[in-house]
């Protein structure tokens, strides 16, 4: 019961700080205004985010932390883009819920829109996915005995998958739907495509 409070509390002022972000502004919010929103003082906002920065990818986490769990826990003889794919098929199963208790799906939506129109919070995301980025490559390295130094495959591989967990992300963005399930199923078939445009022929033939 304990847990689930803090949990009520951590996911109220994320909620509250992306509402006040996506409304006024990141830059123009305070943590008194956020504390405020769910009337709590600034020494329990503290408690939970270490600052404006850390709660505006409150919900950027979320997702990484449930893709992250997901790829350490694949069988060991999957294909590394195998296991990429099959965590983000598993991430989905528990992420839908979590999202949920967080914030509404419009609203990290529009959350994501602000941290790309702001320049000191683009430079912070831009960081953080080459951080995961990282993350990624040294696991599928570890789960084939490779040295990730030493050889590109990882990296390269990562590099590939990231790219379409991204066109994804903005072409989700850009259209009508913007359900979870509209996300699952599109990234699902961006996926499949990555072994075909690395190695067949595109052009079409009479």
């Amino acid at each position: 019961m304990r847990e689930r409070k803090k949990l009520r509390t951590r996911n109220a002022l994320a909620r509250a700080a992306l509402e006040l972000f996506t409304r006024q502004g990141f830059e123009q919010t305070t943590v008194d205004e956020i504390s405020e929103a769910v009337e709590v003082s600034q020494r329990t906002f503290f408690r939970y985010f270490a600052g404006k920065e850390d709660v505006a990818f409150a919900t950027q986490q979320l997702v990484e932390t449930h893709f992250l769990e997901a790829l350490l826990t694949r069988p060991a003889d999957e294909p590394p883009m195998a296991a990429l794919r099959g965590a983000v098929a598993a991430a989905w199963d528990g992420l839908a819920q979590a999202m949920a208790e967080m914030v509404p799906i419009e609203l990290h939506m529009r959350a994501y829109q602000m941290i790309e129109s702001t320049p000191v919070l683009l430079a912070v995301h831009l960081r953080r996915s080459a951080e995961l980025e990282e993350r990624m490559a040294r696991e599928i390295a570890r789960r084939e005995g490779l040295d990730v130094d030493a050889d590109p495959r990882p990296r390269l591989a990562v590099a590939a998958f990231s790219g379409a967990i991204r066109v994804t992300g903005r072409l989700w963005g850009e259209g009508p739907d913007h359900s979870l399930d509209a996300l699952r199923t599109l990234t699902m078939a961006y996926l499949d495509r990555i072994g075909p445009a690395l190695v067949e022929h595109w052009r079409k033939t009479d």
